[in-house]
């Protein structure tokens, strides 16, 4: 049974790689992505008219889209001095509210006629620095515990600016959006959080890894 929060997509975004100078060269990067009107079909994959430049780092099962709230663009534009447009963070969904210490891993939503589950904080690569024209805008960035989430898609479907997007489902014993987050920067030490991660239902595996090893060496010490 849906929760009867009900928030809304603000806009759809997609881009394909193209390269950019970086330290001398050139770098390729989809974080450039720009609103598309109309519906869009989210895949298991991701959208159509979207890919990532290296896919071993980026997209994939677990990180399917990328959704970013409009709270946090009204607090980085606050910070930044200046208006942001959807997008600029390279997510796939600006969505109003849906904060980071509303959402856990394993939340179920509903957005467009598409059912997704959320994964995973973004944490993101330079790439971000790339994008935002400032290469320290990167730390600042997981500073600011603002990072958004990703999502693994279990229905297939069509998105569009305008649609609503509900929580289906809230999982039970999970970890926010935030705190997860918060564990991967400052609690790599911390056995009692790194086993409340790695206990999370359905935990990318990569994640599930990464708490293991960080358990094992901290147990160690």
């Amino acid at each position: 049974m849906a929760h009867p929060v009900a928030e809304r997509v603000l806009s759809v975004n997609v881009g394909q790689p193209t390269q950019v100078p970086y330290r001398g060269g050139l770098v390729s990067t989809s974080i450039f992505k720009a609103p598309v009107d109309g519906p869009v079909t989210l895949r298991r994959l991701g959208f159509d008219g979207d890919s990532q430049a290296d896919p071993t780092v980026h997209g994939g099962e677990h990180k399917a889209a990328y959704f970013y709230s409009t709270d946090a663009y009204a607090w980085w534009s606050g910070e930044l001095g200046h208006e942001l447009q959807p997008g600029e963070f390279g997510e796939n969904l600006t969505v109003t509210r849906l904060l980071d210490t509303d959402v856990s891993t394993g939340d179920v939503l509903r957005v467009g006629t598409a059912t997704v589950e959320v994964t995973t904080p973004r944490e993101p690569c330079f790439k971000l620095g790339i994008r935002m024209g400032d290469p320290r805008f990167v730390p600042r960035f997981r500073d600011a515990n603002r990072t958004g989430f990703y999502v693994r898609v279990l229905d297939e479907g069509a998105v569009e600016a305008g649609d609503a997007v509900e929580v289906m489902h809230r999982a039970p014993g999970s970890v926010t959006i935030a705190e997860f987050h918060r564990i991967y920067v400052d609690g790599r030490s911390d056995v009692d959080a790194l086993r409340r991660l790695a206990a999370v239902p359905n935990l990318e595996p990569g994640w599930l890894e990464w708490c293991e090893r960080r358990i094992a060496e901290a147990s160690s010490a």
